[in-house]
C-alpha cells in the first residue's frame, strides 16, 4: 500500500489513527499492538504472504539478538553470532537481488535488524514488542529512514502511553502533506520526460540530453524528498519523531556533504557498518607494523590508498550493489567512490573548505551537483549503453542544437526552472516545520490551517495515476 494512493489515504490511515486514539486508553502494550496491527495489514496489502517473511525475521532476529546479549562475557561466540545475523539479514538482499524476489522494503528491513543486533551488545533487553514495532512500523517500512533503537525505544516507552495531541498531528500532518505534494505534483508530472529521453537516448542532442538528464534529477529528488517528509510525519502524527533523511542534498559544497544530506541514516548505516569497521582494520594493522596513521600518511600515495581509497571503494561498491545487482549500479557506486576519493584528496591537501567566499561555494554547488547528476544518469539507465549514450548527447557528440524544436520543449525549460528555484532556493521541510528557518515558518495559525486545507486538496486531485515511489523497489 502506498502513502500516495487513496485507499491508505481515506480508508487504512484514518482508521489507524482512530484505533490508536482508543487503544492508548488501554495503555502502551495495547497502543503498540494497534500499531503492529496495522503495519501487517499496511505490508500485506497487496501480498498477504509477505507477512509470514516479515514475522519470521523479527522472531529469528529477536532470539538472535537474545544470544548476542546473553554472550557480553564470551566476545568471541558473541562476534560469532553476530556474523550470523549479518550474513542471514545481508543474504536476505543479497537473494532479493541475484533471484530476483518481490520482497518489498527488504534492505531497508534487513538493515533495521542488523543495527539492532549490533545495538544489542552490552544492551538491556529491548523487550519483543519494542523490536517488533522498531522492525515493522508502517512509516518507515518499505523505504526508510533506517532507525536504530535508541532513538526511537524510549518513545515508544513513554510517547505511546499518550493520546494523540494537537501539536503532533499539526506538525506531522503539514510533514505529511508538504510530501504528498512534493510527490504527486513536482515528482510524478515528470516521468514521462524521463522514460521517453532513457527509452530512445540516440534521438537526444545537446539540449535535450541536459533537459532528460536534469528532469531525471530533480524526480528522483522531489520524489525521495516527499516520501521521507511523509514517513516522518505520519510518525510523528502517532508522537514518534524519526531522525532526519533528507537535508537538500542538491546544496551540498562537496560529495562527502552531499552523502551526509542524501539518505542520512542509510549514509549512517553503512559508515558503521562497514566503512568504520574497515578503516578500524587497516589502522590497526598498520599500526602492528610499526607504521604512521597521521594525517601526514594519510597524504601519501600508500596511506592514501589503504586508509582512504579502499574502506570507501568498498563501501560505495556495496551501496551501489544494494540498489541492485547490475552493472550501472555498480558502476555507479564506484563512481562516487572516485568523487569521494578526489573530494578526500583535496580534503587533505587543498586550501579548505571556506576557501573563495560566495563564488568559490556556488561554484562547488555546482561542480558538486554535476557529480551527482552524471551518478544519477548511470543510476537510473537500465544498462550501460543507455548511460554512455545519454552523457554523450550531454556531452554534444550526438549534435549541438540547443533545443528541440517541439513547442514543448520551451515549457518543459520553464518548469525545470521552477523546479531549480524551489531545490536552490527554497528551505527544506524541516526548516519549515521543526527549525523555523527562513520563509515559510509554520506556526498554528488560521492561515497556516487554510494552506493546509488546500494543500490536502491539491494532494487529492494529484493522486490519479501516480506512480509509485522510487526507493519503493530497494
Amino acid at each position: 500500500m502506498a502513502f500516495n494512493s487513496f485507499p491508505f489515504l481515506l480508508v487504512f490511515l484514518p482508521l489507524v489513527l482512530a484505533g490508536f486514539a482508543l487503544a492508548v486508553r488501554f495503555g502502551r502494550r495495547a497502543a503498540i499492538l494497534w500499531l503492529l496491527l496495522a503495519s501487517v495489514v499496511f505490508y500485506g496489502w497487496s501480498e498477504p504472504w509477505l507477512v509470514l517473511w516479515l514475522a519470521g525475521s523479527v522472531v529469528v532476529n529477536a532470539g538472535l539478538g537474545r544470544v548476542v546479549r546473553g554472550t557480553d562475557a564470551r566476545p568471541a561466540v558473541q562476534w560469532l553470532v553476530l556474523a550470523a545475523g549479518i550474513t542471514i539479514n545481508a543474504g536476505t538482499i543479497a537473494a532479493c537481488r541475484l533471484l530476483p524476489l518481490a520482497l518489498p522494503g527488504v534492505s531497508f528491513i534487513a538493515f533495521t535488524q542488523i543495527g539492532f543486533l549490533l545495538d544489542q551488545r552490552g544492551a538491556p533487553r529491548a523487550g519483543w514488542l519494542n523490536h517488533a514495532l522498531l522492525v515493522g512500523f508502517f512509516p518507515h517500512l518499505i523505504a526508510g529512514p533506517i532507525l536504530r533503537g535508541a532513538e526511537v525505544f524510549d518513545q515508544f516507552d513513554v510517547t505511546l502511553n499518550h493520546p494523540l495531541r494537537g501539536s503532533n498531528l499539526a506538525i506531522g500532518s503539514g510533514f505529511f502533506l508538504i510530501g504528498l505534494l512534493k510527490k504527486g505534483l513536482l515528482a510524478d508530472p515528470l516521468g514521462p520526460m524521463v522514460a521517453a529521453g532513457f527509452e530512445r537516448p540516440e534521438a537526444l542532442t545537446l539540449g535535450s540530453g541536459w533537459t532528460v538528464a536534469l528532469a531525471w534529477s530533480f524526480a528522483l529528488y522531489f520524489d525521495f524528498s516527499g516520501y521521507s517528509d511523509m514517513a516522518i510525519g505520519l510518525a510523528r502524527l502517532f508522537g514518534v519523531r524519526f531522525p532526519s533523511n533528507f537535508a537538500s542534498p542538491y546544496k551540498a559544497q562537496s560529495v562527502i556533504e552531499y552523502w551526509q544530506r542524501w539518505h542520512m541514516t542509510l549514509t549512517r548505516f553503512l559508515m558503521s557498518a562497514i566503512y568504520n569497521p574497515l578503516a578500524l582494520a587497516v589502522m590497526r594493522s598498520r599500526r602492528a607494523r610499526g607504521w604512521p596513521t597521521d594525517r601526514a600518511a594519510q597524504r601519501t600515495p600508500a596511506g592514501f590508498l589503504a586508509m582512504v581509497l579502499w574502506p570507501i571503494g568498498v563501501t560505495m561498491g556495496v551501496a551501489g550493489l544494494w540498489h541492485g545487482g547490475t552493472a550501472p549500479y555498480l558502476v555507479f557506486g564506484l563512481l562516487h567512490a572516485g568523487f569521494l576519493g578526489v573530494n578526500h584528496a583535496w580534503r587533505l591537501r587543498g586550501p579548505g573548505a571556506e576557501w573563495g567566499g560566495w563564488p568559490a561555494a556556488l561554484g562547488r554547488i555546482l561542480l558538486t551537483y554535476l557529480c551527482v547528476l552524471i551518478g544519477s544518469v548511470i543510476f537510473r539507465a537500465p544498462d550501460l549503453s543507455i548511460a554512455g549514450s545519454i552523457l554523450a548527447a550531454m556531452a554534444g557528440l550526438h549534435g549541438l542544437s540547443a533545443l528541440t524544436p517541439e513547442p514543448r520543449a520551451g515549457l518543459e525549460a520553464l518548469w525545470l526552472l521552477g523546479l531549480a528555484l524551489i531545490i536552490w532556493g527554497a528551505p527544506n521541510s524541516q526548516q519549515i516545520m521543526e527549525d523555523h528557518a527562513g520563509w515559510p515558518r509554520w506556526r498554528a495559525s488560521i492561515p497556516w490551517a487554510a494552506a493546509a486545507g488546500c494543500a490536502a486538496t491539491l494532494g487529492l486531485l494529484s493522486l490519479g495515476g501516480t506512480r509509485e515511489f522510487v526507493y519503493f523497489q530497494f
